[in-house]
Parts: structure tokens; C-alpha cells; sequence
């Protein structure tokens, strides 16, 4: 069984879900936060292996919570987004996302990106 964590941080109660049963029937430990506050508040007590991120949420966006996790931590941050503009896209490759997945995606695409960080951390370890 995999014990590695993921927190997942999106404003889309479906996705949140989606990802949650993706995930965890990978054998993930998953962790939700519908906005970006409860975000930090579920990144900081449970120190995830790996975040998914969302750009556009209510109160703390993205980028927020991009920059703030990189104040402290090199954690693989995976961007989730619906936005396909070059400047958004360079601006959370720039704040050191280390992935990127557009929306609509294909769960396995998701996965695939987690499973090849998890390998880059471990492979580091």
C-alpha cells in the first residue's frame, strides 16, 4: 500500500471528489481543502507529499498559495487549471510550480504526474 499523501486544494467540489476517488483507489492518503485559506491550514498539519492546486479560487488563489508553500518548502506542486493563457501558465512555472494538468483532464493524466514526482522524490531520497 502507498503511503505517500496528497493534498488537493481546488474550489470545484466535484473535482475535489473525483480526484479524492482517483487517488486513493491508486493507494494514496488524500487530503481536501475547498479554498486556498483552508488550503495552508491542511498543507501545514499534515505535510503533504505532493499538492494539486487550482489558480482560480475564491479569497486565496493559486498563486497565493503557490508562493507561500515555496517560502518554506520544495513539495511537487502540480497545477490543476481551466486557464490556457501563456502569461498564467508562465507566471505558476515561474513561482516554481513543478507541473501542469488543463482542465478538463483525464484522471490517469493526473495521475501520471503524481506517480512521476513521487519517482523524482524518491529517486532524491
Amino acid at each position: 500500500m502507498n503511503s505517500k499523501s496528497v493534498l488537493v486544494i481546488d474550489d470545484e467540489p466535484a473535482i475535489l471528489q473525483l480526484l479524492k476517488r482517483v487517488l486513493e483507489a491508486e493507494g494514496y492518503n488524500v487530503h481536501l481543502a475547498i479554498d486556498g485559506i483552508s488550503g495552508m491550514a491542511k498543507y501545514a498539519e499534515n505535510q503533504p507529499d505532493l499538492v494539486l492546486l487550482d489558480i482560480m479560487m475564491p479569497g486565496l488563489d493559486g498563486y497565493q498559495v503557490l508562493e507561500s508553500i515555496r517560502q518554506d518548502s520544495d513539495v511537487p506542486v502540480v497545477i490543476i487549471t481551466g486557464k490556457d493563457d501563456s502569461d498564467s501558465l508562465q507566471q505558476v512555472l515561474a513561482l516554481g510550480a513543478d507541473g501542469l494538468v488543463q482542465k478538463p483532464f483525464p484522471p490517469r493524466e493526473i495521475v501520471g504526474q503524481i506517480q512521476e514526482k513521487m519517482r523524482l522524490i524518491e529517486a532524491v531520497v
